[in-house]
């Protein structure tokens, strides 16, 4: 399959990468952990003047995460298991002193608390918190445990407060190009179908074609991680309430709280289209091996279908004539054909029913405006 393109300048494709959903937020993310923790330095050098001012700037960068809410609750989490790093500091430097036998106990006892279900994605921080008391001196960092705690509370603060107040993330946008490039590459699949099948194709473009929906496949599955996330992002984000009170002039993608088929209802759909795609593909593969040739009239009308259809799926506003009613008309027409090899139907019979499936496909996904115009 030829998906060559014009070679793009150096700023195109600075411009491409940028533009590609997620980019935006790891840049984002990346400099918002860089403020968090910058934040969380100063402050416990400068205002709690603390000497060792290590566990603020540590935990806020924790803390900031993909989505707000995941920056509360492991933050929180953040929080317990520092604190509970610290007491599990003070009990072992207190009683039974700072050796190689006792570091390797705290070791242990920390990364067995770690696994407590209801702090366990941040659980690790009861070993690295004792990691860093009992390597820096604990006689010396003893009388300064409940700072230390200040430490990790001024920490998670910052980093929760940072991440809510400095472009909390929306993961919409990101999804919603995902979505969009899933049923780009679906529509251009079926032009690239018909294409070749209004001049000649053989059973390596048939392979060819099976092994894009494999890859459409794997895309689909990042997608859903992306709905999943864009799902969760709504959750205690103060961007979600100022959507609510000022709608933007420009519509935005539904998230799966608002009414309407959310990011689940269209990935669900865009799954059965692809596994439509791939039936398309290996009955094409089949029909390289009968001898018999093709009716021209269903070739010819049966090309242009899936043309259509694949244009309607790649570009909505293309403007397409009705792909159930022509499927419809090329059946009678066909069934009244006395002169077509009843050996043909049910090639083409599986050939029609495919994308009649897909034509369904167009009508749910590709007219659903709101994922294919995500608000940036």
């Amino acid at each position: 399959m030829d998906r060559s393109q014009p070679e793009l300048s150096l700023r195109d494709r600075l411009v491409e990468r940028l533009n590609r959903p997620g980019v935006f937020t790891a840049v984002s993310q990346t400099i918002k952990s860089v403020i968090a923790a910058t934040a969380a330095w100063w402050f416990s050098m400068f205002v709690l003047t603390t000497e060792m001012p290590f566990l603020a700037p540590w935990t806020a960068l924790l803390t900031v995460h993909t989505t707000v809410y995941q920056s509360i609750s492991r933050g929180l989490q953040t929080s317990v298991a520092s604190v509970i790093g610290v007491g599990l500091s003070f009990v072992v430097g207190n009683y039974l002193g700072v050796n190689v036998w006792t570091y390797a106990l705290a070791l242990m006892v920390g990364l067995i608390l770690a696994r407590i279900r209801w702090i366990r994605d941040e659980g690790v921080a009861i070993a690295t918190t004792g990691i860093f008391l009992l390597s820096s001196g604990f006689n010396d960092q003893e009388p300064l445990l409940l700072d230390r705690m200040l430490e990790v509370g001024v920490g998670v603060a910052i980093g929760i407060a940072v991440n809510f107040l400095v472009v909390p993330p929306l993961r919409d946008w990101q999804a919603a190009q995902h979505v969009d490039s899933i049923n780009r590459r679906m529509g251009e699949l079926l032009v690239d179908m018909a294409d070749q099948m209004s001049q000649s194709w053989d059973t390596d473009n048939a392979e060819e074609w099976i092994e894009e929906t494999r890859s459409m496949e794997e895309d689909t599955r990042t997608a859903w991680r992306l709905v999943q996330f864009a799902q969760e992002s709504h959750r205690a984000n103060p961007r979600t309430y100022l959507h609510r009170v000022r709608p933007s002039k420009n519509h935005h993608p539904p998230s799966a709280t608002e009414e309407g088929a959310g990011y689940a209802d269209i990935l669900t759909r865009v799954d059965e289209g692809i596994s439509h795609l791939r039936h398309l593909a290996r009955t094409l593969r089949q029909a390289t091996y009968v001898e018999s040739a093709w009716n021209d009239r269903f070739r010819t009308e049966w090309v242009a279908i899936v043309r259509d259809c694949g244009q309607a799926i790649a570009d909505p506003d293309a403007e397409v004539e009705p792909i159930n009613d022509r499927l419809t008309t090329l059946s009678h027409e066909l069934s009244d054909d006395h002169d077509l090899p009843q050996s043909a139907w049910p090639i083409y019979g599986s050939l029609i029913t495919s994308v009649r499936h897909l034509a369904v496909i167009v009508d749910d996904v590709a007219s659903s405006r709101e994922a294919r115009e995500p608000d940036a």
